[in-house]
C-alpha cells in the first residue's frame, strides 16, 4: 500500500515535466556563463526553485481539474492522481501549501543570493515576480477564476516558462539585462507554450465537454495545429537570429541538428487525426526542448 502511495505522488508530480521546466533556469545560466558573471548558488538555488514551482503547478493542476470537472472518466492521457482516487483532495491540498512554502522558501534565497538579502528595489522586483508565479503557477486550474480554463494558459506560460525564468535567472547571475538576450528567452517561451499546446491539442474534447475554453477549443484543431507550427519555428528562428548577431565561428549553430527532430514532430502533430494519440509528443517536445537548450548552451560555453 505504502509504495503505491508513493508511485501516486510521483506520477502526480508529473517528472517527465521537469527538463521543460529546467529549460529556462539553464538557458538564463548558460548564456549568463557565457557573458560572465556566473554564481553557482544562483544556479542550484534557481534549478531548486523551477523544480518547487513545477512541481507546485502539476500538482495544482491535478486538483484543480478534478474539482473543475476537466477530470473525467472521458479523460484522454494519464489518469489524474485525485480523479482516479490515488490520492485524496485533502491530501492534495495539503501537498500544494507544503510546496507552496518550500518553493516561497527556496525562492527567497535564490533572490538573496543574486542581489543581496537587504531590500531594495531589486529585491522586491524579484520578489514580486516570484509571488506572482507562486500564484500563477496554483490558479492556473485551481481556484473560482482559473485562467487557464479562459484562453490565457498559453500567455502566462509563455511569460513566466520563457521570458521571467531566462531573463531572470541571467539577472541574478550577471545584475543588468542586454537587449539580445530576449531572443533566447522568446525561444524557451515560445517552445513551452508549444508543449502547452500539444496538451490542449490532446484534450480538446474532454477540454469542451467541461467548459474549459483553451485556446485549442478556441481555434479549432486545423488552426491549432498552425499555430503550434508557429511557435515551435518561431522558437527555433528566435535561436538563429540571437546566434547570427553574436556570429563568430559556424560551430555557434551546433543546435540546428535537432531540426530534423522537430521537423518530424510537426509531421505527426499534422498527420495525425486522433487527439489521444498526441500523448507521447508532449514527452517528445519536453525532451527536444531540454537538449536544445543543452546544445545551444555548449555552443556557447565552448
Amino acid at each position: 500500500m505504502k509504495n503505491k502511495s508513493v508511485v501516486a505522488w510521483i506520477h502526480a508530480a508529473r517528472p517527465r515535466t521537469l527538463p521543460l521546466a529546467f529549460s529556462s533556469t539553464l538557458m538564463g545560466s548558460f548564456v549568463a556563463w557565457h557573458d560572465r558573471p556566473f554564481k553557482w548558488s544562483v544556479f542550484g538555488l534557481a534549478l531548486a526553485t523551477t523544480l518547487f514551482l513545477q512541481v507546485l503547478s502539476n500538482l495544482a493542476n491535478d486538483y484543480g481539474d478534478t474539482v473543475n470537472g476537466a477530470d473525467n472518466h472521458h479523460r484522454v492521457g494519464p489518469a489524474r492522481s485525485v480523479q482516479s482516487g490515488a490520492i485524496s483532495l485533502r491530501n492534495m491540498k495539503l501537498a500544494v501549501i507544503i510546496i507552496s512554502i518550500m518553493a516561497l522558501s527556496s525562492g527567497i534565497v535564490l533572490i538573496g543570493m543574486g542581489v543581496g538579502f537587504a531590500p531594495s528595489i531589486d529585491w522586491l522586483m524579484f520578489m514580486v515576480l516570484g509571488i506572482a508565479a507562486l500564484i500563477s503557477a496554483i490558479v492556473y486550474t485551481a481556484g473560482s477564476r482559473p485562467y487557464g480554463y479562459k484562453g490565457l494558459g498559453d500567455l502566462f506560460v509563455f511569460l513566466f516558462f520563457g521570458l521571467t525564468g531566462v531573463v531572470g535567472t541571467y539577472y541574478l547571475h550577471t545584475g543588468y539585462i542586454p537587449g539580445s538576450l530576449w531572443l533566447p528567452a522568446a525561444s524557451v517561451g515560445l517552445f513551452s507554450t508549444a508543449v502547452l499546446n500539444v496538451n490542449n491539442m490532446r484534450d480538446v474534447k474532454g477540454d469542451t465537454r467541461s467548459g474549459k475554453r483553451t485556446l485549442v477549443v478556441a481555434m479549432g484543431a486545423s488552426w491549432a495545429k498552425k499555430y503550434h507550427a508557429f511557435l515551435v519555428i518561431g522558437a527555433i528562428l528566435a535561436l538563429m537570429i540571437y546566434t547570427l548577431l553574436s556570429f563568430k565561428h559556424a560551430s555557434q549553430f551546433i543546435y540546428l541538428v535537432m531540426i530534423f527532430y522537430f521537423w518530424r514532430h510537426l509531421m505527426v502533430i499534422f498527420k495525425n487525426t486522433d487527439p489521444a494519440a498526441l500523448d507521447p509528443q508532449l514527452r517528445i517536445l519536453a525532451i527536444g526542448t531540454f537538449f536544445t537548450v543543452i546544445f545551444f548552451g555548449l555552443s556557447l560555453m565552448f
